[in-house]
């Protein structure tokens, strides 16, 4: 199936790939409860985060049983396919492939056979020493019932032959719960990963807290997901956040929590300004209020002379809000979305391909004609999307067209869940902000500075991951090529001598 656009609400031209998230994960521990389906609303709540596919396992005390397949969560599952899932704890997956090939193959949750038992594995981020962690896999022990020969080609399945083929000094095969303190110290980059044998789930989120991860509390049972929008469609209470570098572990017993590293504080501020859903909060603070902030701090950094202030739908509405209400130009609606072309399967034809953004949104001529817009959104990748955007606008009598974004230039590539262009393909990284605007046919294009974006999040400064607006890393990054999505279908497909040179010091 061809890969979809990434995200439901961002409006792209067909076929041009945006800000790609990395993937959706949702674990339940309920007995008593049709987990399966709570999953699937759980995963519903995250389809925003990955639309290529979707899994959920259960398992019923004795065995894990594993459903995933190609597409969206209500393409995948019907009554027939849930009701097939029964059992008292569950974990579910939505997938945008950061690593590995968006193929049935790299579906999640993952699935090892262990020395005692099973094990079922989604993980949301994207790994920076995947190198590393394949010759580990390639060192373990085979036999004990454990299943560690990797087949597919993301980070994820790593992780999972990992935690299955885990030893003690005596070479006898350890517990999952005992498996993951003994690995996850070793696995560097973004993950939150929620995984289950028969008996006990399992959340564990990296020492940076790159990504969200939170903890919620049914009447008879837990939940962990992505997003807190997802705690509140299954009726979940909030609890806390998952802390940087802590594993917490649901059972019969109750809850507990271990820590395998030192929190360090590094969460992405790009899921403020634009992955996250709106309704969801992280370290504390909304999402929807910080991008009303961030247009409030754009206008007043920003200004221009206009009629009226209009978002590129949905993901420019609340700081296309936030600019209206600083600014005091009228906010409208100028753009009419059609909600259904989230991800479509059919590609189009010539004829419609040239019309581009049509697709998605149309211009309402009888509020724009004649009028100077202020044009919001949340970020500029490759500018394509926008330069068809402006020119729509002023086809349909827009007398002047003033683009405003959100968030700082991106300038330089995201290894930890993002799968944003090389360096070269992102167009503020070979372009002045004036020279961009131009380029877009836009009377004027100024971008939010990275300060007033990073105030408006309430977060300080120092705990927020900012690398794809000012290249600075949260962690030491391997060379260029041990890096990149490809990296285990090269080694796959060149053989020893391209394993060898993945695998040197």
């Amino acid at each position: 199936m061809p890969r979809g656009d990434g995200r439901l609400n961002h409006d792209l031209l067909p076929g041009e790939k945006g800000p790609q998230d990395a993937c959706g994960v949702f674990g339940v521990w309920a007995p008593g409860e049709e987990v399966a389906k709570l999953t699937y609303f759980g995963l519903y709540a995250l389809q925003h985060r990955g639309q290529e596919s979707a899994g959920i396992a259960v398992s019923n005390g004795s065995q894990i049983l594993v459903f995933k397949d190609m597409g969206l969560v209500s393409q995948v599952f019907d009554e027939t396919s849930l009701g097939s899932l029964k059992g008292h704890i569950a974990v579910g997956h939505a997938r945008y492939s950061t690593t590995g090939a968006s193929v049935w193959e790299n579906a999640q949750p993952t699935f090892r056979a262990t020395a005692h038992g099973s094990i079922a594995l989604g993980h949301n981020g994207n790994l920076v020493n995947t190198a590393e962690l394949a010759d580990l896999v390639a060192q373990l022990p085979q036999g004990d019932g454990r299943s560690t020969r990797v087949a597919a080609t993301n980070d994820t399945d790593l992780v999972t032959a990992l935690l299955a083929g885990q030893s003690d000094e005596d070479g006898k095969p350890l517990p999952v719960e005992e498996a993951a303190a003994q690995v996850l110290p070793k696995v560097k980059g973004a993950y939150c990963l929620v995984f289950m044998d028969e008996h006990t789930l399992y959340a564990a989120r990296d020492p940076q807290g790159i990504r969200p991860l939170v903890l919620g509390r049914l009447e008879r049972g837990w939940v962990v997901a992505s997003e807190t929008a997802a705690l509140d469609i299954v009726g979940a209470s909030f609890i806390r956040e998952v802390e940087p570098g802590e594993m917490v572990a649901v059972d019969e017993n109750g809850l507990r929590s271990s820590r395998f590293a030192e929190a360090r504080p590094k969460g992405c501020v790009f899921e403020y300004v634009y992955l996250a859903r709106p309704d969801t909060d992280i370290a504390g603070r909304n999402v929807y209020l910080s991008r009303v902030e961030m247009g409030r701090r754009l206008a007043k950094e920003a200004p221009v002379e206009a009629d009226l202030v209009i978002p590129t739908p949905e993901s420019g509405t609340p700081a296309a809000v936030g600019y209206a209400e600083a600014s005091g130009i009228p906010y409208g609606s100028g753009l009419v979305k059609n909600s259904y072309v989230g991800r479509t399967f059919i590609q189009p034809s010539q004829t419609i391909r040239q019309l581009g953004i049509r697709l998605k949104l149309n211009p309402l001529k009888e509020v724009i004609r004649g009028k100077r817009l202020v044009v919001v959104d949340d970020s500029i990748v490759r500018g394509n999307t926008q330069r068809a955007l402006v020119r729509m606008l002023r086809e349909a009598g827009a007398a002047e067209v003033h683009v405003r974004i959100s968030s700082p230039p991106i300038k330089w590539p995201c290894f930890f869940g993002i799968d944003f262009a090389t360096r070269a393909e992102l167009i503020a990284n070979g372009l002045s902000v004036e020279e961009i605007g131009k380029s877009l046919g836009a009377d004027s294009l100024a971008y939010i500075s990275i300060d007033a974006m990073v105030e408006a999040t309430t977060i300080a400064k120092p705990n927020l991951c900012r690398a794809c607006f000012d290249g600075e890393y949260p962690m030491e990054l391997p060379d260029p090529e041990l890096l990149g999505k490809n990296l285990l279908e090269t080694e796959l497909a060149g053989g020893p001598d391209a394993a060898d040179a993945l695998r040197r010091p």
